[in-house]
C-alpha cells in the first residue's frame, strides 16, 4: 500500500502543504466509484510539479491519497466550511459540478468515513504539524503556505471565472498582516494575472487550524485558477509548461519574499 504522506525536508521556516495532488486510491474503493467518480476530475493537477525547486529551503507535505479517499483540507468533524454554499465535504460523495461519484449504494458510512479519517487524513495532519513544529523550532516561526488548485469555471461552486491567484487568510486571522500583504502585493503586480483576496476561497480547514499568529504559526492558501499552468482544464489536465514557466517566476519571488519576512523575524 502507498504511504499516505511524502515529505521532502527543508531547513527553512516555510512548509508547503498540498493536500489535493494526491491520485492514489485503493482497488476496493475504486471500484465503488462511478465512472465519473473513477475520472478523479476534482484533483489538484500537477501542483507539485509546478511548486518543485522554486524554493530549495522550503519543506512539502504531499497527501498522495485521493481526495474521495478523504479529503486532507476538510475539517474532520464533518463541519461545513462554507455554510450555505455549494462545497463538497470530508468524503465526497459529488463532484465539483454537483454529480454523484459514487455507484448506487456504494458511498461510505460514517463508519467507514471515520476509518478513513483514521488511516489517511489523521496521518497526513500528524506529518504536517510535525513538519510546521519542527519549523519553528528552528527559526522561532513557521509559515504553512497551503497549495491549491482549481478550474477556473465552476457553476455548482462559484459565478463566472475565477481570478488566477486566489489568495485565503480567512479574513485576515491566519497569519500576520505583513505576510498578507506580502502576498497580495506580489500577486497583484504580476503582469497579465488576476488575483483577489479572501474572495470565493478564504482558506480550508488546514489554513484556519494551523492558523495561529499569535503561536508564531501562520498560514495562507493560494488557490491557483488551472488555466495558469495546465494545457486544458478537461482531461486529460495534461501539464503546460509554456504556462507554467510564465507562472514560477512570481510563485518564486512569493515565496522567498514571505521566508524573508520570517528569516528577518518581521512577523
Amino acid at each position: 500500500m502507498m504511504h499516505p504522506v511524502e515529505i521532502i525536508e527543508g531547513d527553512g521556516p516555510l512548509v508547503l502543504g498540498m493536500p489535493h495532488t494526491g491520485t492514489f486510491v485503493p482497488d476496493p474503493i475504486l471500484d465503488r466509484l462511478n465512472p465519473r467518480g473513477q475520472l478523479l476530475t476534482d484533483t489538484d493537477w500537477h501542483i507539485h510539479t509546478l511548486y518543485a525547486g522554486l524554493i530549495a529551503s522550503a519543506t512539502s507535505v504531499r497527501a498522495t491519497f485521493h481526495r474521495y479517499v478523504i479529503d486532507a483540507n476538510r475539517d474532520p468533524s464533518g463541519q461545513s466550511l462554507y455554510p450555505g454554499q455549494n462545497t463538497t465535504g470530508l468524503c465526497p460523495v459529488t463532484d465539483f459540478d454537483g454529480n454523484a461519484i459514487w455507484r448506487d449504494g456504494q458511498a461510505p458510512s460514517a463508519d467507514e468515513i471515520g476509518e478513513r479519517a483514521t488511516a489517511y487524513h489523521a496521518i497526513y495532519h500528524a506529518a504536517l504539524r510535525e513538519q510546521l513544529e519542527r519549523a519553528r523550532a528552528r527559526h522561532g516561526v513557521a509559515i504553512l503556505y497551503d497549495c491549491h488548485s482549481i478550474r477556473s469555471r465552476i457553476p455548482f461552486l462559484f459565478e463566472g471565472k475565477l481570478p488566477d491567484f486566489n489568495i485565503g487568510t480567512n479574513g485576515g486571522v491566519t497569519c500576520a498582516p505583513a505576510l498578507e500583504a506580502a502576498v497580495v502585493d506580489i500577486c497583484a503586480n504580476a503582469e497579465g494575472y488576476s488575483s483577489i483576496l479572501n474572495g470565493r476561497f478564504k482558506g480550508g480547514w488546514t489554513t484556519r487550524h494551523y492558523g495561529q499568529p499569535g503561536e508564531n504559526t501562520h498560514a495562507i492558501q493560494m488557490e491557483l485558477a488551472q488555466s495558469t499552468h495546465l494545457a486544458s482544464e478537461v482531461l486529460p489536465f495534461d501539464y503546460s509548461p509554456e504556462r507554467a514557466e510564465r507562472l514560477r517566476p512570481h510563485l518564486a519571488a512569493l515565496l522567498s519574499r514571505i521566508e524573508r519576512l520570517a528569516l528577518d523575524r518581521q512577523l
